[in-house]
């Protein structure tokens, strides 16, 4: 496939020009970053020659500005709007895979890619899948295999025509939500998602219009009045990447088969995926006996990640725990190390970013709504599993478990546990015995047996964690006035001082 075709260079052109954006930012991923000088000098030659010939137009300030975005601070699936501030682009060009989540302020333009399909193995695959399901499919599928639906919705159609099955066979494709987001609303959009690419009209078909819409890693679909989506068996064509993660967390209960387009072969066994959950469960359980929290800013673009972060903050202070807010990036092992006084991390970002594994960290990492169950008052895990922290925003703010209600059975520590109110202590028992019983309580609950040992989840801010260290850096004696004397320390370098290489001579 050639690069005009591949990375979509002539609707890139079209769309820039007829908006008459100036600054044109392109942000690529890794894997794609070596074609990205190449498509900056074709696509600046489309767009050359799509100007009127004559007049000043072509000429001077006429010309669009094409910048080249690698290294994201996030996940290279969202739109870095950031990056994008500081040469003050227009409206920012997103190539490769996405999760198409909205963006704040800037629009954006998704090219998604053509990663290559055998349709006619693929569609062999999906008929036999729904030969023997006995029940519905639903057809899924990764964005870059996008452009290749409609083929593959016309050999399903040409198929089933001939195909030898006594049962009446039920296939439903899935629609990409969009391929343009303009947040502003700047061509006249109120909705801020424009250009809808409808690979399939399915929904039509079964006349689901006024069911149940459900949506996943850019995808969207309708479920008909009278069903729900467990009804279903998930088909799913593409890559074991993060968009077929959130399927399974997200749909559960659903069967879901993989056909790997690259390796040519369907998958079935999603045993691996289905631990995931499991252990996302045991780390809920992990965070209703954290006393200290800390609350990772994972995304500086997706609409509405600032009232996540405050929700959270309203939510683990409600609980009775200390929260701190860190910016740092992509978090890793290291980074996160430097904080031990955190028993647990909420991963605020955008789902197809959110840290599924997180056995090399020191501390366990979860999601927003992983948090809310943890820390909501009445809250338990029926199952359902919620990616999108967009959607808890839409949801009300519903009250917090009351630390000194009653006392709640650990899991982890295996008997009942007491909450404190850390806003509680010091309103109400400031005064008197029970403020020097409350004292001695929390001094004696800092240490272990062993004083060199420092012991999470005892702790209840960062300052108390610190103080029970028994290393505080450089001790300095400030209750000696008189100045002490400098010393000369070693000279050179690491690998020979100068006072070793001066005892080898002797």
């Amino acid at each position: 496939m050639d690069l005009e075709s591949y990375y979509e260079i002539d609707r890139t052109a079209e769309f820039v020009l007829s908006r008459n954006f100036a600054r044109v930012a392109l942000q690529f991923p890794d894997d794609l970053l070596k074609d990205s000088t190449k498509v900056v000098r074709t696509l600046r030659t489309k767009l050359a020659s799509l100007r009127p010939s004559s007049g000043e137009e072509n000429r001077g300030d006429g010309d669009v500005g094409l910048f080249v975005m690698a290294d994201t601070t996030f996940g290279s699936c969202c739109v870095d709007e950031v990056g994008a501030s500081h040469i003050n682009a227009d409206c920012v060009v997103h190539y490769g895979h996405t999760c198409l989540t909205p963006t704040s302020t800037l629009p954006a333009f998704f090219v998604f890619g053509k990663a290559p399909i055998n349709v006619s193995n693929c569609v062999n695959n999906l008929l036999h899948t729904a030969d023997t399901a006995g029940k519905p499919v639903m057809v899924l599928f990764g964005l870059e295999y996008a452009y290749a639906m409609l083929d593959v919705k016309k050999a399903v159609l040409e198929a089933l025509v001939s195909y030898e099955s006594q049962a009446e066979l039920e296939i439903q494709f899935s629609d990409v939500v969009c391929s343009v987001l303009d947040p502003l609303g700047k061509s006249g959009n109120s909705g801020g998602i424009t250009e809808l690419i409808g690979v399939s009209n399915a929904n039509d078909a079964v006349g689901v219009q006024t069911g149940t819409r459900h949506s996943t890693g850019g995808l969207v679909w309708n479920v008909p009045q009278g069903r729900k989506v467990e009804d279903y068996s998930m088909f799913w064509i593409g890559s074991e990447n993060a968009a077929f993660a959130n399927l399974v967390l997200t749909f559960n209960g659903c069967e879901i088969v993989r056909y790997d387009a690259t390796e040519d072969c369907l998958v079935t066994d999603l045993s691996q995926q289905r631990r995931i959950l499991k252990r996302r469960y045991f780390l809920v359980e992990k965070a209703k006996d954290a006393n200290i929290v800390g609350i990772l800013v994972g995304t500086l673009g997706v609409a509405g990640y600032l009232h996540m972060i405050h929700q959270m903050k309203e939510l683990v202070t409600g609980a009775g725990k200390k929260a701190y807010t860190l910016a740092m990036g992509r978090p890793n092992p290291a980074k996160l190390a430097n904080f031990p006084e955190c028993d647990i991390f909420i991963y605020v970002s955008c789902p197809q970013t959110a840290l599924l594994d997180s056995k090399e960290f020191l501390a366990p990492v979860i999601t927003p709504f992983e948090a809310m169950i943890a820390f909501k008052s009445g809250s338990q895990w029926t199952g359902e599993y919620v990616m999108e922290f967009r959607d808890l925003i839409k949801s009300s703010a519903e009250e917090v478990r009351n630390p000194s209600e009653e006392a709640r059975f650990s899991f982890l520590q295996g008997g009942y546990v007491e909450d404190q109110n850390l806003e509680g202590i010091g309103e109400e028992d400031n005064e008197g015995d029970l403020a020097l019983a409350h004292a001695t309580e929390k001094a004696l609950s800092l240490r272990e047996r062993h004083p060199n040992s420092v012991v999470k989840g005892t702790a209840k801010s960062g300052a108390e964690f610190l103080a029970a260290r028994t290393y505080h850096g450089l001790d300095m004696d400030s209750y000696s006035s008189s100045p002490e004397p400098f010393i000369v320390g070693r000279s050179g370098r690491a690998s020979g001082y100068a006072d070793e290489k001066s005892r080898e001579k002797d």
